[in-house]
This record gives C-alpha cells, sequence and structure tokens, in this order.
C-alpha cells in the first residue's frame, strides 16, 4: 500500500529536500505541500494523507496548533502527524505531543529514520525515538511532575494494569523500544506489543506518545529514574 504524505514545511529548500526523499521511495507518495500552519490544516483536511509531516514553526498559524486542529482532542478522524523539529525549539514538542502528534523526529535526522518514522506513524503506531524522548521529557519534568503525591489518576492507572503492564509503560516512558523491554524484561516482542496494545486499550490512550505523557504526569517514572 502506497503511504500517501503530506509535507508541511515552511522553509522551501527543506520543503524540497523532504519532498524527494519520500517521493525516492516506492511505497510513498506525496500528495501535497504546504508553508504554512494554515495551508497545512486546509491541505490534509482536502486531501486525506496518511501522513502528514509538520514543522513546529511555521507562519499564520504554528505547527502545535495546525496538529491541534488536525488530531487535538475532540477531532473526527484524526490524522496521523509526524512532527519534525530541532533542539532549539524543543520546548514546543511536549505541547505538540499533548496536541496530538502521533511522534517526532529532529530535523537533523538521516533520512533513512525520515522514512521509518512515517512508516512507524501510518502504521498506526507511534514514533517516540528514544534519546529524545529523555531529553526532551526531563527538560521539561517540572510541568509534568504531579503536584500531589496522591494523585488519583495515578491511582487509576495502578489499579487499572496488571503488575507487568505497569513495567512496560514506566519502561516505554523511558524512552525504550519495544526490543529493548522486551531485552529489559527478559520476554518476547511480540509479547511486548501485546502488553502495548492493552496498556492503550485500558486507559483509552491512542497510541504510545499519549502513554509516555501520561506516565510522567502522573508520577508513575521521573526524570532520572533508572
Amino acid at each position: 500500500m502506497t503511504v500517501r504524505v503530506l509535507v508541511c514545511e515552511d522553509q522551501e529548500l527543506v520543503r524540497a529536500g523532504y519532498t524527494t526523499i519520500f517521493s525516492a521511495q516506492p511505497d510513498m507518495e506525496v500528495v501535497g505541500e504546504a508553508a504554512d500552519g494554515r495551508q497545512a490544516v486546509e491541505e490534509a483536511l482536502r486531501l486525506r494523507p496518511d501522513v502528514v509531516v509538520m514543522d513546529i514553526r511555521m507562519p499564520i498559524v504554528d505547527g502545535i496548533e495546525a496538529t491541534r486542529r488536525l488530531a487535538g482532542p475532540g477531532v473526527d478522524n484524526p490524522a496521523k502527524v509526524l512532527v519534525v523539529t530541532t533542539f532549539n525549539v524543543d520546548e514546543y514538542v511536549y505541547e505538540a505531543l499533548k496536541a496530538g502528534a502521533s511522534g517526532f523526529l529532529l530535523k537533523d535526522s538521516a533520512p533513512a529514520e525520515l522514512v521509518k518514522g512515517v512508516r512507524t506513524v501510518a502504521a498506526g503506531e507511534s514514533l517516540v525515538a528514544p534519546a529524545v524522548t529523555r531529553t526532551l521529557i526531563g527538560h521539561f519534568a517540572e510541568r509534568l511532575r504531579p503536584t500531589d503525591t496522591t494523585h488519583p489518576a495515578r491511582d487509576h492507572v495502578r489499579q487499572t494494569l496488571a503488575r507487568r503492564e505497569l513495567e512496560v509503560l514506566e519502561q516505554i516512558a523511558e524512552g525504550l523500544s519495544n526490543a529493548e523491554i522486551a531485552e529489559e524484561l527478559h520476554i518476547t516482542t511480540e509479547t511486548v506489543k501485546t502488553y502495548v496494545s492493552r496498556i492503550l486499550t485500558k486507559l483509552d490512550l491512542r497510541d504510545r506518545v499519549q502513554a509516555v505523557v501520561l506516565a510522567y504526569r502522573v508520577g508513575l517514572v521521573s526524570v532520572g529514574q533508572e
């Protein structure tokens, strides 16, 4: 199946680079481009691409608001948005995830990583690059920590999930991939996938990104936790 991609990036040279990379893949088609956030929303609604590759800093409407309009809470048939950003604007990434992004990568990622990222999001999975997860979540730990140590949402999570599922959720929040979790817990990758699916279903979460955010917000894990 061909993955239909919408490239949203205000810098023409970068946008052209993304388009060239994705168009060169036998299973991808760039169906449109957008140079600002408002156009990104309009084109996404018109074209209904499989994946929207979204820059954060764009004119008129920024990438966070564009993502919220396409994939935020209450949106019917939300789009799959892959945010691509730089460490210079990492303060916006957490907000983008809350807005409904299915994942994020850095702009200096290798072309193969960008391609893999699009395929991952198109397949209905979320992409949380481990190193980026640790850096960004760690950087914004204060806003993620619950102010109440008896946070009711944390109790709900602990009561809802089985012990092994809690362990997997903690590993997800630490930025580990399924393969790394399998090695850490001495189980198969397929078993990890099953646990992840159960976690998302039980907690009514859309994807892995939301699981990461939830784990930090309710204090299941903390920055620096080993």
